[in-house]
């Protein structure tokens, strides 16, 4: 039954056209990480409230849009490399910040958030301690805080393939627990740069993303602290795979 839900809603996802196209062309051969595919009905809905730019269909910065959803999307829900559509996995490497790049295997094993989030400042200073988590808990953390999903948008794409130049906008509104820290409600957004290499397929090479994870932070830890039990009485993070990040989506 599930599974016949997330083909219904598969073929309906607007932005990450890959969802569908990967039911078609593998049968259920794909391995996902909560069973079948994801549903993005609730980001979708907070994405075209809360955006900013509404590119033309088919435009460049449409296409660089949804190419990075996509991408982000098999990250966050597919388990194995060899499934993935949007990369080039013997070539790719994730820099964040100017940091050592990931491989397409250590990027699936530690996961978005951590890999994002990943800080040499030492640890009695650290706000979140990627090396302490693992995908399942930074992506609980995470969905938890943004119930309603933490969308993602192109701003602006200055350079087109093969190296794409583009600025981002992600945003969220801070409506449930984050470790220990009260929601506040209020909407929670940073702006970065990426720049990304892509092959002729238009499958991400090297993707390079930079911008200041204290703009997160700073409305994560706005909310007054609270005990865990309080943070269990105020519900769990809704595990259905309505919601989606990394960057985005």
């Amino acid at each position: 039954m599930a599974s016949e839900k997330g083909k219904i809603q598969v073929a309906s996802d607007k932005y990450r056209q890959v969802l569908h196209e990967d039911e078609a062309a593998a049968a259920g051969t794909i391995e996902w990480r909560h069973g079948g595919p994801p549903i993005y009905d609730s980001v979708n809905k907070l994405f075209e409230q809360g955006r900013t730019k509404v590119w033309a269909e088919g435009s460049l910065e449409e296409t660089v849009q949804n190419a990075i959803k996509s991408w982000e999307m098999e990250l966050s829900h597919k388990t194995r490399v060899k499934d993935f559509r949007t990369i080039n996995p013997e070539k790719f490497k994730l820099f964040v910040n100017g940091r050592e790049g990931l491989s397409a295997e250590e990027t699936l094993k530690v996961g978005s958030y951590n890999a994002l989030l990943k800080s040499s400042v030492p640890d009695e200073f650290k706000y979140y301690k990627a090396d302490e988590e693992s995908f399942e808990s930074s992506h609980d953390a995470f969905r938890s805080a943004f119930p309603r999903g933490f969308a993602w948008e192109v701003i602006n794409v200055y350079t087109g393939p093969p190296v794409v130049t583009y600025k981002f906008r992600h945003w969220g509104f801070f409506e449930g627990p984050f470790k220990l820290h009260s929601p506040t409600g209020e909407m929670v957004q940073f702006y970065g740069v990426g720049i990304m290499k892509v092959d002729e397929s238009l499958r991400a090479e090297d993707v390079e993303i930079y911008y200041d994870p204290a703009e997160l932070f700073a409305g994560l830890l706005k909310g007054p602290t609270i005990s865990e039990s309080n943070i269990e009485q105020q519900g769990h993070a809704d595990n259905t795979t309505t919601q989606s990040c990394p960057y985005h989506n």
